[in-house]
């Protein structure tokens, strides 16, 4: 029965992807967490996953907010002064 939850690292890490987005059956989470219990770099992994999951999410959040289009005003500027200077 012990054998059913032991998986090799790589197991690890793809259920550990698959439960970042929701994906991983609740039979995965038992077995990636029984996996961390004895191994420390797939907890490291999966810490670090996480991580920069959240500052990207939070990043794309913030360039939502910031618009980096130029308006139609500023584009004529720009188009004028380039031609200026051929």
């Amino acid at each position: 029965m012990l054998r059913k939850f032991l998986i090799n690292c790589d197991q690890a890490t793809t259920i550990c992807d698959k439960n970042q987005y929701g994906e991983a059956t609740i039979l995965d989470k038992i077995k990636l967490i029984f996996h961390f219990l004895f191994c420390k770099i797939c907890s490291l992994y999966s810490k670090q996953n996480v991580f920069l999951s959240t500052m990207y999410k939070d990043h794309a959040k913030s360039c939502k907010k910031v618009k980096h289009c130029l308006t139609d005003a500023e584009k004529a500027a720009l188009k004028e002064n380039i031609e200026s200077k051929k």
